[in-house]
């Protein structure tokens, strides 16, 4: 039962976008209740599967599974279905969870209940209008977005990718969920095309996640044509298999099969789950509505990236031993992902935008995943990417409830003010009280804040597997990051929260409705409870009084788990100092900050310059890409391959016909077929000519005429029919 139920569970977000698209698009309340109805049929079908999951002993040798025969190859039959193990399990916890909360803020977000503004335009977040409101009186209210059943059926398209991924037993199928999630991030980065910014963040991600599919896509190849085989259970859980692949040669660099195929999977990663060097387009997808950003960050895009190395860790670390030399993937993996974490942390401290800094802190905990599966630290990856989901998830709908309060003042005050600028914000606590503490409990997770928080838990976790496993560099540099993501996190939330109103339209600022807040408040509880389902058994004084569910649950994945309980107190100091010092060291030096005054960063002078301008890398990637390529297309591709080449060729032919038709008309046409047609008109007219005269109009001699030739004619049929 539970396999079949698993089938179902991407059916309603299909169905509701089916529906949406075609019949109710003109219907925005009927439309964003459908869309309502289909997550949470996915959401009931997850959680039914998830509780099944988790009370049933010996889910990882036997995990609810189901395949039907799908398409005809060579020599068999390529088998898709279902899989649920206990990866599989938390990973629909937290997609059904965070899709759910996100569909019902995104009504609040958009406005529902709000009027359609009479200068409202497609392609344009609503402007808000005059109304009335109470006693007669005229004010401007906030309007209703334009393509508001649009967005709910491009939304639910993206679930439906997720889950469809989620629930996949094989890698085609995940491959599929996989581009579907890249279609749909580009409809939804670009929902408001009119928008310069929107259409050109939309193609920079499309473009530069396709880029890393095309490895992943290799990868996918490659690997069936070793195995023959595309079924995780085949591959992954085969000794035999995993052993021919780490063993065997591959054609590039002298890479094993595992590891070259490991290192083509790990680069759909690193585009999908934006690792440097393809993290840019991840900021510039702010550019689309807040809710997308959530789903982006927390319970699809990015999530999807990491969960793809995580499922595949028995691949990329085949032929590893704990304490031995990581393989090439997990070298590559734990270098990359420790970069990222702390270069995005890096950036993310002097972003002012209260979405942007959220980017690249996805950006910088994507790579603490990254970095933890590259140091063994299997269970600790998928747990920091669970607990994650939540806080980010939070976070990014709490910015879209600050950017919502800030708007309603822009309305009213009609300030001309950047209104997710957090240097014109201040004193939003006492404005917005429910958005404050729900966000407050989202940045001290992010944070690492000790013991009550879920980010402590998942956080030290990997720390202790980078320090235990002897990989001191990683270790230095997920601390650092850890640091300055704790200081950047004090900064935003004393910005925009603490002190005074820095401009009118903070002043004016309100609560968001219940139907926005009432997602932030489920969220912050998860965004705090979750980490304690991973509280490890060797924690001073804590450890063993909540049993450690999530690390059992996880490493019965693996059989002989490197994981192994902490031999040192350093990782956990570690954990408390980074996380308490940045925190108090970013609250102190933004606690007085006041209207027109610098940000404190600008002390820095070059350092602060170059951060903000995020080491240049787009600037660089514009010199040495985007120019070139479009140099390439202007000026070799149109004017010497297109204009030259091309219609050069084809203007010959153009030139070679017409020479050969006017040779063809005057040795031929002119001469032959119209000397012909000529020659039987001349003919035909001096016929006519010659037979005139007999035309007399005199019947009696057209009876003669007629007489002589009967009996000319009756005398030759004698003489040839009759005598002969």
């Amino acid at each position: 039962m539970a396999a079949i139920l698993t089938w179902l569970i991407p059916l309603p977000p299909l169905l509701a976008f089916l529906f949406i698209a075609v019949l109710t698009y003109r219907d925005k309340g009927l439309s964003h209740w459908l869309a309502l109805i289909g997550a949470g049929l996915a959401w009931l079908a997850s959680m039914v599967v998830f509780v099944m999951a988790i009370t049933t002993q010996g889910l990882s040798q036997q995990p609810f599974a189901l395949a039907i025969a799908w398409l005809p190859m060579a020599k068999d039959t390529l088998n898709i279905g279902v899989l649920v193990d206990p990866l599989t399990a938390v990973t629909l916890f937290f997609v059904a969870w965070t899709v759910m909360m996100i569909f019902i803020y995104s009504v609040g977000y958009h406005n529902f209940g709000y009027p359609d503004g009479d200068n409202d335009k497609s392609g344009l977040p609503p402007r808000g209008m005059l109304a009335r409101v109470k006693r007669g009186a005229r004010e401007k209210v906030p309007t209703i977005e334009p393509l508001y059943s649009r967005f709910f059926a491009f939304i639910s398209l993206f679930a439906f990718g997720m889950f469809t991924l989620v629930v996949s037993d094989n890698l085609l199928t995940l491959y599929i969920g996989w581009e579907i999630m890249g279609l749909c991030s580009y409809l939804l980065i670009g929902f408001w095309y009119a928008r310069p910014a929107a259409r050109d963040a939309a193609v920079k991600a499309f473009i530069t996640t396709r880029l890393s599919d095309m490895f992943m896509l290799i990868g996918l190849v490659a690997l069936y044509s070793v195995t023959g085989t595309l079924n995780f259970r085949d591959i992954l859980t085969n000794p035999a298999v995993l052993g021919k692949l780490a063993s065997s040669g591959s054609p590039i660099l002298g890479l094993s099969w595992a590891g070259f195929i490991g290192l083509l999977l790990f680069a759909g990663t690193i585009g999908k789950s934006a690792q440097f060097p393809l993290h840019v387009w991840l900021p510039d997808a702010m550019e689309g509505p807040t809710p997308v950003s959530a789903m982006i960050h927390a319970a699809t895009m990015v999530s999807a990236g990491v969960y793809l190395v995580i499922r595949f860790f028995p691949l990329i670390s085949a032929g590893w031993a704990p304490g031995g030399a990581p393989t090439t993937p997990m070298a590559v993996m734990g270098f990359i992902g420790a970069f990222t974490a702390l270069f995005a942390a890096t950036i993310a401290l002097t972003q002012n935008d209260i979405k942007r800094v959220l980017a690249y802190s996805t950006i910088s905990q994507l790579g603490y995943m990254v970095a933890a599966l590259g140091v063994g630290a299997y269970a600790a990856a998928a747990f920091h990417l669970f607990t994650h989901a939540f806080f980010k998830a939070l976070l990014f709908l709490g910015s879209g409830s600050v950017i919502h309060g800030m708007e309603h003042g822009v309305l009213h005050t009609e300030e001309e003010i950047d209104a997710q600028d957090m240097f014109n914000m201040g004193g939003l606590r006492h404005k917005m009280p429910v958005t404050f503490w729900t966000f407050l409990a989202g940045g001290l997770a992010l944070s690492g804040f000790p013991l009550v928080t879920a980010g402590f838990w998942s956080k030290d976790a990997i720390l202790g597997g980078a320090f235990n496993g002897g990989y001191l560099a990683v270790f230095v540099a997920l601390a650092l990051a850890a640091m300055l993501t704790a200081f950047y996190t004090a900064r935003q939330i004393t910005l925009t929260f603490l002190g005074e109103p820095r401009t009118h339209a903070a002043e004016h600022a309100h609560e968001s409705r219940r139907v926005m807040t009432v997602p932030l408040i489920i969220l912050a509880i998860f965004a705090v409870g979750v980490g304690w389902a991973g509280i490890p058994a060797h924690f001073p004084g804590l450890g063993g009084l909540i049993p450690d569910w999530f690390n059992n649950f996880l490493n019965s994945m693996l059989p002989g788990s490197s994981e192994k309980e902490a031999a040192s107190l350093v990782p956990l100091f570690t954990s408390l100092v980074v996380s308490l010092g940045g925190l108090l060291f970013g609250w102190a030096v933004y606690r007085n900050q006041t209207v027109g005054k610098k940000d404190p960063l600008q002390a820095l002078g070059g350092v602060y310059s170059l951060l903000k301008n995020k080491y240049y890398v787009d600037e660089f990637y514009n010199w040495a890409f985007v120019k070139p390529a479009y140099w390439l297309a202007e000026t070799f591709t149109y004017k010497w391959i297109d204009k030259i080449i091309i219609d050069g060729i084809l203007h010959a032919i153009g030139r070679f016909g017409l020479w050969f038709g006017r040779s063809l008309r005057g040795s031929f046409d002119a001469p032959v077929v119209n000397g012909i047609g000529n020659g039987i008109a001349d003919g035909t007219r001096k016929l006519g000519a010659g037979l005139k005269p007999v035309q007399t109009g005199r019947i009696q001699q057209y009876m003669l005429i007629t007489m002589l030739v009967v009996v000319v004619v009756g005398i030759i049929f004698y003489i040839f029919f009759v005598l002969v």
